[in-house]
């Protein structure tokens, strides 16, 4: 929405079609939809394909599906779940940049973002699994700003505890005790992320690339 906002003509992508068109109603300015799993290197190409066939060019990618299918010890994750949560929160940002990269940005540049966590900073309870991908996509944001600059800058976002969907389990258990503690003493919203993201792909940032920007209420200072 804040891309849009800012001018972007914007191609969403989620697994199911009902919730996505959902999400693109809402959304003012030029949005198309594309049905396509993360962690699915056919749909990663399908979807930039459509992209660039319907806009005619592809400036920035948003790599900010993940999945956390498992909560407790890292020592103690099926094999599956563990399987899972790598496809999609590693594997698939790889797979959307290289399709990106292949259609459109090889040749006329760009800009990618990853959105990480602050779990991928530092160690937390429960999700030890998720985090250890988002530790491997800040580096695999770094491996790739070196290899595809000088035309394409790659950064991360790492957001801390925001108040989303996908953290609503989070969000209800251990939201207040965690808001007590930053030094903001409120847990992060939807558009204090999306500030920052705006940025990081805008010419603003024409001179950063391999950054991880920590939105996070203060919660690393801890």
């Amino acid at each position: 929405t804040a891309l849009a906002a800012a001018g972007a003509a914007v191609m969403l992508s989620a697994r199911k079609p009902g919730p996505l068109e959902e999400a693109a109603a809402g959304i003012p300015g030029t949005v198309a939809t594309f049905p396509a799993n993360a962690g699915d290197p056919d749909a990663a190409e399908a979807c930039v394909g459509a992209a660039v066939e319907r806009f005619g060019r592809l400036d920035i990618l948003v790599n900010n599906a993940a999945t956390n299918p498992y909560f407790g010890p890292l020592i103690d994750i099926d094999l599956p779940r563990w399987d899972k949560t790598l496809a999609v929160n590693l594997r698939g940002p790889l797979v959307w940049t290289q399709a990106a990269w292949r259609a459109w940005m090889r040749d006329h540049g760009g800009t990618v973002l990853n959105v990480a966590s602050i779990g991928g900073l530092r160690p937390g309870g429960g999700i030890g699994a998720y985090d250890v991908t988002k530790a491997a996509l800040i580096h695999q944001t770094r491996v790739l700003a070196e290899e595809l600059g000088p035309g394409v800058r790659v950064n991360a976002l790492a957001p801390g505890l925001v108040r989303t969907d996908f953290a609503r389990v989070l969000v209800e258990t251990h939201g207040d005790a965690v808001a007590e503690r930053l030094p903001l003493r409120r847990l992060g919203l939807p558009g204090d992320v999306a500030g920052a993201a705006v940025w990081l792909v805008s010419d603003l940032a024409g001179w950063v690339t391999g950054h991880t920007l920590v939105v996070d209420g203060g919660a690393v200072l801890q």
